[in-house]
């Protein structure tokens, strides 16, 4: 089953300077997200105009069918972040429940987790 990473690429971080800024905070993380995703087997990555978490900007939602889903933000749009972004989704992908244990999760989502929604019934 397939894992999404729903990236929010209007995402802009408090300190984004429309004057200097050649894109927008989720667009970086984003490009960031999918380069660090080039193998994408068993998670996919797709980009959305808002995902209305502006006061936690940038903002991911991690999904699949059948599982838990969980919305992230807060995050630096760097190498870092979004190599855990991926690292986190791989996890999500191979649990059963999308449930992944603490111990396993990237330092890099501690911290960010802002929503978990319960899988929508059948």
């Amino acid at each position: 089953m397939t894992t999404w990473i729903t990236i929010c690429d209007t995402c802009k971080r408090d300190d984004w300077n429309a004057e200097t800024a050649t894109q927008t905070d989720g667009e970086t993380l984003a490009a960031l997200v999918e380069a660090a995703n080039s193998d994408g087997a068993d998670v996919k990555t797709r980009r959305v105009s808002c995902l209305m978490g502006c006061k936690h900007g940038c903002n991911v939602a991690i999904q699949a069918n059948g599982k838990l889903n969980y919305t992230l933000g807060d995050f630096e749009p760097d190498a870092d972040s979004a190599a855990a972004i991926v690292e986190y989704a791989q996890k999500h992908s191979a649990s059963e429940t999308g449930q992944v244990p603490f111990r396993e999760w990237p330092q890099g989502v501690k911290g960010h987790f802002v929503t978990r929604h319960q899988p929508i019934p059948e």
